[in-house]
């Protein structure tokens, strides 16, 4: 029987083990876990975005403000805000 890949750990482990297997996935591993020998899942680094969140103007001409959303809310609503 071939040894299991380095980077594949058992289920039964990855309950065990999960804070250690997300150390070694946020430094850039894959680890894959398996049933037995067969693997069934992969955990991955999440993809960030250059710049990381978010970017001050990216709505820019796709996000209209009208007029009234700088007036004053009339007194029946601010009631439902406890105001």
């Amino acid at each position: 029987m071939s040894p299991r890949p380095a980077n594949q750990v058992t289920v039964h482990e990855a309950k065990t083990h999960l804070s250690r297997l997300l150390e070694r996935v946020e430094g850039g591993e894959e680890v894959l876990i398996a049933r037995g020998r067969t693997p069934v899942a992969r955990l991955v680094p999440v993809q960030r975005r250059a710049g990381g969140g978010r970017r001050f103007g990216s709505l820019r001409g796709q996000v209209r403000i009208g007029r009234g959303f700088f007036e004053p809310l009339p007194d029946d609503e601010l009631k439902h805000w406890g105001v």
